[in-house]
């Protein structure tokens, strides 16, 4: 029985843009078979297993005839496979789609187009203009750019075309722009008419010029300005000056590499995206349970509850996977009623008050030495204190605990081991400096980020990382980052994700005011 094709627009570039059925296609797909122009973070929700086919289309080269394209996805349908054809844009934009869908039919594959969101009226938004305007433009012509002047001339109609419509887009036009701007003007337009053309729109390497049809092929000259490109030709282009609003979020045109596990990057993921950067998700750990000879240990510290005097909660993780041990065991909470019961950190008092417990936090810094400044002359010896933490968590606290006279049990909660996840996109990104900043919020990233990196391949991983600025949570994690080799350059206040994303937002400033 054959498959089915979901031929589906992915967005203009940002991974958000995508629709939220396009997004569901894309997470029941058996094979996804991906254009250049779709964002590739898109493909790290697709479903374990997947199989994923690069087909990427460039001005200048294809990776696949569209024929053999076509042919593709009738035989991955017939093998019985759903199949996802993720385009950039929307695929019924200049997406070649009537072609895959007619092939399709003609074998009685079952398809749906999912429509996306084009680049023709995204970017220029992104860019702070709209393609219509009461006042200016009340309709818009899409046009393809793409061919030759020869060919353009043949499939364009200039003079109907030049004054069609107030807005004019051409898609992918950047090598064509000066036949475009004579074209033009020769049949009417004026040669002030402004024109923007915006590279890369809705990504980090966004980029966009501003002239007219009389200068700006000689501006896209001396700028080097390359494709994928937008062009609007229009008074509506004027409106950038008012309404630009992308480029000027704190974190614009940054793209920045986020090495938590994915469980627990949604934060720093949804911090860096309001802010206007580019979060790229490459997860290095994991966080499960622990096992075996750790996990009877665990056991056996919270069946006795009732003996703690203290208990020190250091991370949110602590927090989680203890509630998730106590209802594992039927355990009971109340039974931690003669503890004091303090947290590293607000983010991890907060999560214990969303438990229903308001915890003790701490008034200086967020780690564990913070505890011994808070609490060191009411820790008495022979009091009992639990420490519910992770395998790899720091062997200080305990130690001082000890010295003091006091009875620690450390219960492990969760382990932190390596995601073993590869991802070639990464690696070409860091090869071509497109990588601007990288965050570490524990040791065990940095380790890990370094680990994977050599795992794929990667001879020298600190020297691949030397381009890129370095952002730590907290000084225990930059001390790891240095000993490893590499140069901190970004480094939080506190240690939590909002000092990290404000560290960020004052770096960018930084390295904006340098240049």
């Amino acid at each position: 029985m054959a498959g089915k094709v979901y031929l589906v627009g992915a967005g203009p570039g940002d991974a958000r843009l995508i629709t939220l059925k396009g997004l569901d296609c894309l997470e029941k797909g058996d094979v996804i078979v991906y254009d250049r122009l779709a964002n590739p973070s898109l493909l790290r929700r697709t479903k374990p297993g997947a199989e994923k086919i690069y087909v990427g289309k460039r001005t200048d080269r294809h990776t696949m005839k569209q024929e053999h394209i076509n042919q593709l996805l009738v035989d991955l349908a017939l093998e019985g496979k759903t199949v996802v054809r993720l385009k950039g844009g929307d695929p019924t934009i200049f997406g070649r789609v009537g072609e895959e869908a007619e092939l399709l039919r003609q074998h009685g594959i079952p398809y749906e187009i999912v429509p996306g969101i084009t680049a023709a009226i995204s970017v220029p938004a992104y860019a702070g203009i709209p393609v219509t305007h009461r006042d200016m433009a009340s309709s818009v012509s899409i046009i393809t750019g793409r061919e030759t002047p020869d060919k353009l001339d043949q499939s364009i109609d200039w003079e109907k075309v030049t004054n069609a419509t107030g807005t004019l887009v051409f898609m992918m036009g950047v090598a064509n722009i000066g036949h475009i701007s004579r074209q033009l003007i020769h049949y009417g337009r004026p040669p002030e008419t402004p024109v923007a053309l915006i590279r890369w729109g809705t990504r980090a390497e966004q980029e966009t010029l501003v002239g007219t049809l009389a200068d700006i092929e000689q501006k896209v000259r001396e700028a080097d300005f390359k494709p994928p490109a937008v062009t609007v030709v229009g008074e509506v282009v004027a409106q950038r000056e008012q309404l630009m609003w992308a480029e000027s979020l704190p974190l614009f045109g940054k793209r920045i590499l986020v090495t938590r596990s994915r469980s627990q990057a949604s934060e720093l993921v949804r911090g860096i995206e309001e802010l206007g950067g580019e979060p790229y998700e490459f997860p290095v750990i994991d966080i499960v349970m622990p096992e075996g000879e750790e996990l009877a240990g665990t056991d056996e510290a919270l069946h006795q509850l009732e003996q703690y005097d203290w208990v020190f909660f250091t991370s949110v993780n602590g927090v989680e996977y203890f509630f998730s041990h106590l209802e594992r065991l039927g355990e009971d909470v109340r039974g931690l009623h003669k503890a004091r019961i303090a947290a590293v950190g607000p983010a991890t008092q907060a999560a214990l008050r969303q438990r229903g417990i308001a915890a003790e936090g701490l008034p200086g810094k967020f780690q564990a030495e913070g505890l011994m400044e808070a609490y060191g002359s009411e820790l008495k010896p022979g009091q009992h204190v639990l420490l519910p933490r992770g395998d790899l968590a720091r062997a200080w606290l305990p130690a001082a605990l000890r010295e003091k006279g006091l009875t620690v049990t450390e219960a492990v909660m969760y382990r932190t081991v390596p995601a073993g996840e590869t991802d070639d996109e990464l690696l070409k990104l860091l090869e071509k400096g497109r990588i601007h900043a990288v965050t570490f919020t524990s040791s065990s990233t940095v380790t890990n980020l370094l680990a994977a990196l050599g795992g794929m391949g990667v001879a020298d991983p600190v020297a691949a990382l030397q381009g890129v600025d370095i952002a730590c949570i907290g000084p225990v994690t930059a001390k790891t980052a240095e000993d490893a080799g590499l140069r901190v350059s970004i480094l939080a206040e506190e240690a939590t994700i909002d000092s990290l994303i404000q560290a960020l937002c004052d770096w960018k400033t930084r390295t904006a005011s340098a240049k």
